[in-house]
């Protein structure tokens, strides 16, 4: 088992924490707990949290599917956070909860402007390698 930290510096502890209070969240929003018509008509998805080393603060990185007002979603969840604090401390065993931010999640932008990159003619025809099969490497042997 793993018991150092990983390649960012954050512990095991930190990351799992972390996964722990993401699970909440997207168990509360998934429920629709919340008094929020902009929040409980839309599917918003926690893709990670973030905890800080001292477990006071947590940012959780989220994005709300479809065509949906990005920022408002964050206003929203904002306004919401002491509530969403409450129900993740339920969910938590450790000595205090940490406060709830909320931030964007940029990495499905980056993700899709690489695949725009990937699909572009000139660099698609040198991603094609040939594939060898198994009567080609037996062929290649046999020689």
């Amino acid at each position: 088992m793993k018991s150092g930290p990983d390649e960012k510096g954050r512990s095991v502890r930190l990351l799992r924490i972390g996964e722990q209070v993401r699970h909440a969240l997207a168990q509360v929003l998934l429920r629709g707990d919340l008094r929020d018509d902009l929040l409980t008509s839309n599917i918003i998805s926690v893709s990670e949290v973030r905890v800080s080393p001292d477990l006071r603060h947590a940012t959780a990185f989220i994005k709300p599917l479809g065509q949906v007002d990005e920022q408002a979603i964050i206003k929203a969840l904002a306004s919401h956070a002491k509530y969403l604090r409450g129900e993740v401390a339920r969910h938590l065993a450790t000595k205090y909860t940490p406060d709830l931010r909320f931030r964007r999640d940029e990495s499905f932008d980056a993700g899709a402007r690489i695949d725009e990159i990937l699909k572009k003619p000139h660099i698609a025809r040198d991603l094609v390698t040939p594939v060898k099969t198994l009567a080609s490497i037996q062929d290649d042997d046999e020689e």
